[in-house]
């Protein structure tokens, strides 16, 4: 099968979320990702759980349900990277490698002389991706970063939860580490246009991600509206800070979400409501007048929306074309149809637990589709395999490297915590 990457090979020296979002991305275009893990400790993810795995005798593994979601398609290479040995094997990979993707700590990596001043000498066309909580530049750029951490100074918290003056009305972080996800995204669409500026010169280059730059540009509209109106966003809870009427209400046995875009979809939302006349009522008419009068369109349409259930609500606003939703759990978004149609579950196989469920990629490729090549890995799995096919190890130099601890072939050893010196996350 051709995949999109195919012949790119991508050396993964990231943890936890952000850099390993971005390289399973790449994994699943068909890259081939090399995860270099710390031979005791791996992935600090591989134990933030509950969850565990379970094996095929229902016995806890030792690798996280956290771990799975970041880290399939990709090969488990444990080295010591603090020893010289071990830092020679790295260069050697660095030298078969076309990307790097790491999240030390700024300057984390120069004692080991696997910096991008360093390794592009190595490797000159080499794509040296370096993730961080504030960049490589500026007063924060030595303070570490985690999304929580990112998502109240980027502004995130100060936008999410009720308005200050309601009961439970504070700051809110978003339900999932959303902004290591989107520094997943934008490392992954800036690899590829590295990759792409490679192909026309042959030069590599240093890409800079920053937690707070993807937060501070992900703001979007909230970002424009104070930027053009000088004017401070606030918490509205699950109201929309420019549309009138997009937020949830409660129905006669949960909650709806009404997600009404322009004037036409109002003035049919008005009539399925039984209430035609509020599309012509001067307070309303424009999405500009309903932002005014928005808690005066709010407080009739609760008393409207609480008489039916959520089912009927969406089955008479869908026939009309007004966009409306129920509020899934998690059960239920995997138990929907359309997620089921899309495929988004699907199951691989995995040495410790048979066939085990992950969520798929979202790309949906016509000629190139995604490939899902390997189980997310155990802890050091491909560390003989790599360094015998592509160094050309022997079998019995591997054997002095594992006696000396440079390198490692063992599962991760379960209710241990990864050591944080020298890392970012």
């Amino acid at each position: 099968m051709v995949t999109s990457l195919q012949g790119i090979r991508v050396l993964d020296l990231s943890r936890v979320l952000a850099g390993p979002w971005a390289s399973q991305n790449l994994a699943d275009l068909g890259a081939e990702v090399i995860k270099i893990e710390s031979i005791v400790t791996g992935d600090d993810t591989r134990t933030w759980g509950p969850p565990f795995l379970s094996d095929r005798k229902g016995n806890s593994t030792s690798d996280a349900a956290y771990f799975l979601s970041a880290n399939r398609g990709k090969k488990s290479v444990t080295v010591d990277i603090a020893s010289p040995e071990g830092q020679e094997l790295i260069h050697r990979l660095i030298k078969e490698s076309d990307i790097l993707i790491e999240n030390f700590k700024v300057d984390g990596l120069a004692k080991y002389e696997l910096d991008y001043l360093s390794v592009r000498k190595t490797n000159p066309s080499l794509i040296y991706c370096s993730i961080t909580g504030f960049g490589q530049t500026g007063p924060y750029r030595n303070r570490a970063g985690y999304d929580f951490l990112i998502q109240a100074m980027g502004g995130l918290m100060s936008v999410t939860g009720l308005p200050g003056e309601e009961p439970g009305g504070e700051p809110m972080k978003v339900g999932v580490a959303i902004t290591d996800i989107l520094t997943g995204l934008y490392a992954t669409i800036a690899i590829l246009a590295a990759l792409r500026h490679r192909e026309n010169t042959g030069e590599g280059q240093h890409i800079d991600m920053a937690l707070l730059d993807v937060q501070v540009a992900t703001l979007a509209n909230q970002a424009s509206n104070y930027l053009i109106s000088g004017e401070t966003p606030k918490r509205l809870g699950n109201a929309h800070p420019n549309v009138v009427p997009y937020q949830t209400f409660p129905s006669a046995d949960g909650h709806i979400v009404l997600a009404i875009g322009n004037n036409r979809q109002f003035q049919k939302f008005c009539e399925v409501i039984g209430r035609p006349e509020m599309a012509a009522d001067g307070r309303f008419r424009t999405n500009e007048a309903r932002l005014l009068h928005r808690q005066e369109l709010a407080a009739i349409l609760k008393s409207v929306i609480g008489k039916r259930s959520t089912q009927d609500w969406i089955s008479m606003m869908e026939t009309a074309g007004v966009p409306c939703g129920p509020i899934n759990s998690i059960d239920e978004v995997f138990a929907d149809p359309q997620v089921k149609a899309r495929e988004m579950r699907i199951e691989v196989d995995h040495p410790s637990g048979g066939k085990i469920p992950l969520v798929s990629s979202p790309m949906k490729f016509s000629r190139t589709p995604v490939v899902y090549s390997h189980h997310p890995p155990l802890l050091g799995e491909h560390t003989a395999e790599v360094l015998s096919a592509l160094l050309g190890l022997s079998e019995e130099r591997i054997q002095t490297l594992q006696e000396k601890g440079i390198i490692g072939t063992s599962f991760f050893p379960s209710g241990k915590s990864a050591p944080s010196e020298g890392f970012l996350f």
